[in-house]
């Protein structure tokens, strides 16, 4: 395995809800995402003291930008 294609296929990112690239862009990452929020909100019902608050938010994100601060820094003016 080289490594554009475990960046692509094994990592799992932050930034598009810890789903894989590839999971990404078929769109396997709506129910992977939905599967960890039925997960959590089980976890959640079986052991209610365990949570102090909301479960994490598996929604699936819209709009990913592979640098944002880069983004951010280009359309951002210096006065």
């Amino acid at each position: 395995m080289d490594y554009i294609d475990g960046y692509n296929t094994v990592h799992r990112h932050r930034g598009i809800q810890y789903v894989t690239p590839q999971q990404r862009y078929s769109g396997e990452d709506v129910a992977i995402l939905r599967g960890r929020h039925k997960l959590y909100e089980a976890a959640r019902r079986q052991h209610p003291t365990r949570w102090s608050g909301d479960t994490r938010n598996w929604d699936h994100i819209r709009e990913v930008w592979l640098n944002p601060e880069n983004d951010r820094a280009l359309t951002t003016k210096v006065a």
